[in-house]
C-alpha cells in the first residue's frame, strides 16, 4: 500500500478509536496534494472509520468491563450521557457516528446494547462514508 494511503487509514482508523485527530483535514491534505483520483481516498477514510467504530462496537459488546482503564476510548461520564441519548433515539442514533466525540461513544454503546452487527454497519458506513463525501463535495 503506498504511504499516503496508509497514513490516511490509519489516521480514519485512530480518529475512530482513541486519538482525537482530524482525518479530514488528511483526507483533503491528500486529495490536493496528489493527481490521484479523490475517489481512492475516499474509499480508504471510510474503511479505517468504519473499521474503528466497528472496534468500538466490539469494546461495547465484549469489552466494557474495561472502561476503567485510561485507554478506553469513551470515558464514564460520556459513556453514561450517551446511553440516556441513545435509550431516547435508538439505533437511528447511529447515523451520527460521525460527529466528533459524541460518535465514539454512539459507537461504543450500539454494542453494549447488542446492536446487531450488520444493522450497526449499515447505518455508521452511511454516516462516516457520507461525511467524507460531503467533505469531498463540498470542497
Amino acid at each position: 500500500m503506498e504511504e499516503s494511503y496508509f497514513l490516511l487509514f490509519l489516521s480514519a482508523l485512530l480518529a475512530a478509536t482513541i486519538v482525537p485527530i482530524s482525518s479530514e483535514v488528511m483526507l483533503m491534505g491528500f486529495v490536493t496534494a496528489s493527481n490521484k483520483d479523490a475517489w481512492s481516498f475516499f474509499l480508504v477514510a471510510s474503511a479505517g472509520n468504519i473499521l474503528g467504530a466497528v472496534i468500538n462496537w466490539l469494546l461495547g459488546r465484549f469489552c466494557i468491563t474495561w472502561q476503567k482503564f485510561k485507554w478506553f476510548p469513551v470515558s464514564r461520564v460520556r459513556l453514561n450521557k450517551t446511553t440516556k441519548w441513545f435509550n431516547r433515539f435508538g439505533v437511528w442514533s447511529l447515523l451520527l457516528a460521525w460527529v466528533p466525540v459524541v460518535g465514539d461513544a454512539l459507537t461504543v454503546a450500539a454494542g453494549f446494547f447488542r446492536i446487531r452487527f450488520w444493522l450497526f454497519l449499515v447505518l455508521v458506513t452511511v454516516s462516516k462514508a457520507g461525511r467524507y463525501a460531503a467533505i469531498l463535495i463540498l470542497f
